[in-house]
């Protein structure tokens, strides 16, 4: 089960919209944005290398409660994206312009969608 978050129903709005559109660079920049959010959700597990009897057994029997995001937490990973974005348009600035462009554009629209 994922986290509904004002920030959240407007990424998966916008990711509607730009379906309807038919504009895939807004659809991979937007689940680009959601996946990450859903992967900070994520709760990291501990590798221990065991024998197979102890392993545990049943339906839900290795399921743990996925973490729950604060508002700041979701807009630091937004920004973060954002960022990485930022990056790569100034790394494609000079090899491929059209590139940078779509980079710089994906930063914009996430941004417009973060303080909306």
């Amino acid at each position: 089960m994922t986290t509904d978050s004002p920030l959240r129903s407007r990424l998966r709005a916008a990711l509607l919209d730009a379906r309807r559109a038919r504009d895939a660079e807004t659809v991979s920049t937007l689940r680009t944005a959601l996946a990450a959010l859903e992967n900070a959700e994520a709760v990291p597990t501990e590798r221990v290398a065991g024998a197979l009897e102890d392993a545990p057994v049943g339906v839900g029997a290795a399921e743990a409660e996925r973490r729950v995001l604060s508002e700041a937490d979701e807009l630091a990973i937004l920004d973060a994206e954002i960022a990485a974005l930022h990056d790569a348009g100034r790394a494609y600035a000079c090899s491929v312009p059209e590139r940078a462009a779509a980079a710089r554009e994906a930063a914009r629209r996430l941004g417009a969608l973060r303080g909306a």
